[in-house]
């Protein structure tokens, strides 16, 4: 269950991301709140999945969660740049949470 609100938190990571785009730096009231609001339940749910996660482990997917996700979202939505070299640096922080998880795994494969 942990490793769940942890991508959960994920999720909500890359939402408040997105966010801060809509808030114009902070100067649309609307936008700001759900921003606001949205990085308060990642950090909450982060916080939550902690206690049993550790937290170099746990911070560290969270934030590839939310640096993967954003970089992709940005590419879809705001069209930023899409070339081979960002794919392959995307690519590369998946292989780096996956080694992170697997890190944590006890012998012989995933709690």
């Amino acid at each position: 269950m942990p490793w769940l609100i942890l991508l959960l938190a994920g999720f909500f990571e890359i939402a408040w991301a997105i966010g801060l785009k809509y808030t114009e730096g902070f100067t649309r009231i609307a936008p700001t709140a759900i921003t606001l609001a949205l990085l308060g339940v990642s950090v909450y749910l982060l916080s939550v999945a902690l206690r049993s996660i550790p937290v170099g482990t746990g911070y560290a997917v969270w934030t590839g969660i939310g640096v993967v996700g954003t970089t992709v979202l940005g590419i879809l939505l705001f069209n930023e740049p899409r070339g081979l070299l960002r794919i392959a640096s995307i690519a590369l922080i998946l292989v780096g949470l996956v080694g992170v998880r697997l890190s944590e795994a006890p012998p012989g494969g995933f709690p």
